[in-house]
């Protein structure tokens, strides 16, 4: 059996993953601080804020092409 290799997610789709997946971050940063084992929960962070960082560096950033751009 193959994996699926083609995902139809919609934008709504794809923020609701990067809430929840910043969220769980925050939750293991606040497990860290309350004093839970710093080093498993820190490599379970590390992998969630990778994924954030792929998902966000496969985004086509719209730009206007014929008005000025403000960014922020």
């Amino acid at each position: 059996m193959k994996p699926n290799l083609k995902f139809e997610l919609s934008v709504k789709d794809i923020r609701i993953i990067e809430e929840a997946l910043n969220n769980k971050v925050m939750r293991r940063s606040q497990r860290i601080l309350d004093g839970e084992d710093p080093e498993i929960l820190q490599t379970e962070a590390a992998e969630i804020r990778d994924l954030l960082g792929r998902i966000h560096n496969q985004k086509n950033w719209y730009r206007p092409n014929n008005a000025i751009y403000v960014g922020g």
